[in-house]
């Protein structure tokens, strides 16, 4: 674990920035239905209240915005009802032959219900994952008490903290000793989510790195890089002083790579933003010598297994020789742009926890002056 906890103390931490959605976090799958039934119907009567205690809109003033793009988030039935003691859930999973796989993930999230969709409950492969893997739902935002050891426990939010949760979602492979061996940050593809799923179930992580891994399963070259009139070629990255530096790291394998520039990178307002970062693209494959935003010499592939690179694209953000956030998933056009424009507008000085802190204002500010957010591209 990253910090020393004494033995079932209940701790207090702060929690992680990764705020993307306005959402309830205080439910409880384990209370009777009848509880929730009258939740919800007190919940519906104090938004019916609200509502009618509303003032009319001045003259002239604009109706609020709405944002769309949330969803309902719903688990297959097979995903396991766990009493969060994680303990025995990998004991229990282990007898069987199994890893767990704790899904981190937050109401409303669009990218945890596509997940959860694509990955899960109509995966070609579900039955593999069922056969295979115990997979546990914890709430970033939830309060629900998680023993995570034996002699430590903690709540939900408070476990997204320690796994150092940015996005959402985020899932963590345990093995047999309850350690983390795999780790899956935001949405991946069905192809690249079987080849996580097979580095697990084979327990290569014992001998092999992911990336080493998924190198040898998607060998065969997908993508030839493409031309962009942002992307400047810089071999010292830490001459970068003028503005904050985008790294985009990409490689022959990169089966999203075309989707990248066919959609978020064609599009006039991320370009907008792209052009108060210097973008830099680098062959994950490459040996070329350069110089790391860091001013150590080094190699765009040494560079991507020092950051923990596995997923491609993926761009890694800097400002004055230190990283201040990065994209290694897919993220929707409006998150996508909003995270560019955190580092390129420095924003990061003013919400230093996440980027998600500044992107909540920027749509509150949008949405009060009568604009509408889509947050998902669906």
């Amino acid at each position: 674990m990253p910090r020393q906890c004494q033995p079932r103390q209940r701790l207090t931490v702060k929690e992680s920035g990764n705020r993307a959605f306005a959402v309830r976090a205080d439910w409880r799958p384990g209370w009777p239905a009848n509880q929730r039934l009258l939740e919800r119907f007190a919940l519906l009567g104090a938004l019916l209240f609200a509502c009618a205690a509303q003032p009319a809109l001045a003259e002239g003033q604009a109706a609020p915005g709405e944002v769309t793009g949330a969803k309902l988030l719903s688990h297959p039935g097979w995903f396991k009802e766990s009493f969060l003691d994680l303990t025995e859930d990998v004991s229990e999973a282990a007898d069987e032959g199994k890893h767990v796989i704790l899904f981190m993930e937050m109401n409303g999230c669009p990218y945890c219900y596509k997940m959860v969709q694509e990955n899960f409950a109509n995966a070609p492969y579900r039955d593999f994952i069922q056969a295979h893997f115990d997979v546990i739902a914890l709430n970033t935002k939830g309060d629900r008490e998680v023993a995570v050891t034996e002699e430590m426990s903690m709540t939900e939010k408070e476990v997204a903290d320690v796994y150092q949760v940015r996005f959402t979602p985020t899932l963590i492979f345990l093995d047999e000793s309850n350690k983390p061996v795999a780790r899956v940050s935001g949405y991946r593809n069905p192809d690249d989510f079987k080849v996580v799923l097979d580095y697990v179930q084979n327990k290569a992580y014992r001998h092999q790195s992911l990336n080493d891994f998924a190198a040898a399963r998607l060998a065969a070259a997908v993508y030839s890089f493409r031309e962009h009139p942002m992307i400047r070629s810089v071999d010292d990255l830490s001459g970068v002083v003028d503005r904050p530096l985008a790294v985009l790291f990409e490689d022959a394998a990169c089966v999203a790579c075309d989707a990248l520039h066919d959609g978020h990178l064609a599009d006039p307002e991320v370009r907008r933003i792209l052009g108060g970062l210097t973008l830099v693209r680098l062959d994950t494959d490459s040996e070329t010598p350069i110089v790391d935003p860091m001013g150590n010499q080094t190699t765009p592939k040494a560079l991507a297994e020092a950051l923990g690179i596995q997923y491609r694209p993926s761009i890694v953000l800097f400002d004055r020789g230190r990283e201040i956030t990065r994209i290694e998933s897919m993220l929707y056009r409006y998150h996508f742009a909003g995270v560019l424009e955190y580092v390129a507008g420095r924003h990061y000085e003013r919400y230093p926890d996440s980027p998600f802190d500044y992107i909540d204002v920027k749509t509150a500010e949008l949405t009060a002056a009568g604009k509408d957010v889509a947050i998902a591209d669906e």
